[in-house]
């Protein structure tokens, strides 16, 4: 078997919560989140460290294209969570708190619809939310119901697509095509086909 490695990417991305969870009473969410539970909200400077573990190739010497995964962050993390606000631009937080833990699972199920999980696999999500805060998730825990069905319609792209549903066969879209995969999502050759051309 070639040896195993771990390649890491990290991004940084801004956006507005509120901590509040709609399933606490409002005293006990002001109890719990103290001013982070006001009203007007307040913002962060994310980093996202996500790791990958995987064989390296013998042929490319390569995990993973590097490339390759800077574009799928992009599309699962960049474009659906720079300079938003969490808890109104994102479907997936109107049933739960925004905080770093759930942004942190966010983040893993987006993420890993774009890998290709056959020798590459999402191994951590590191999740900076300030200097001195932040959360690693490993994907433990996680159900094959509810939390999965939510993330599936999470991708608000542009005006003119509202939502795009990520099958479990594993499509994955090219930012160049948005606006051609309401009726012809992308597999990842496709995905990889135009990024060729493209570049």
């Amino acid at each position: 078997m070639p040896p195993i490695a771990y390649i890491s990417r990290i991004e940084n991305f801004s956006a507005a919560h509120r901590l509040h969870s709609p399933l606490l009473t409002l005293n006990q969410n002001k109890e719990i989140y103290g001013k982070c539970n006001s009203e007007n909200g307040h913002g962060h400077n994310y980093k996202v460290e996500v790791t990958i573990r995987g064989q390296i190739d013998p042929q490319t010497g390569m995990i993973i294209n590097m490339m390759d995964l800077k574009e799928f962050m992009k599309l699962s993390i960049m474009e659906v969570l720079d300079h938003k606000n969490l808890d109104l631009d994102v479907p997936y937080f109107q049933k739960r708190p925004s905080t770093t833990e759930n942004l942190a699972i966010f983040i893993w199920l987006n993420l890993r619809r774009f890998l290709p999980q056959e020798k590459a696999k999402l191994y951590q999500v590191k999740l900076h939310e300030t200097e001195n805060n932040f959360v690693v998730f490993r994907g433990e825990g996680l159900d094959s119901g509810g939390i999965f069905d939510d993330v599936d319609n999470v991708y608000q792209l542009n005006e003119s697509i509202s939502v795009v549903d990520i099958l479990d066969n594993a499509n994955y879209l090219s930012s160049q095509h948005f606006k051609d995969c309401r009726s012809r999502p992308l597999n990842r050759t496709d995905f990889l086909k135009s990024k060729n051309t493209s570049s």
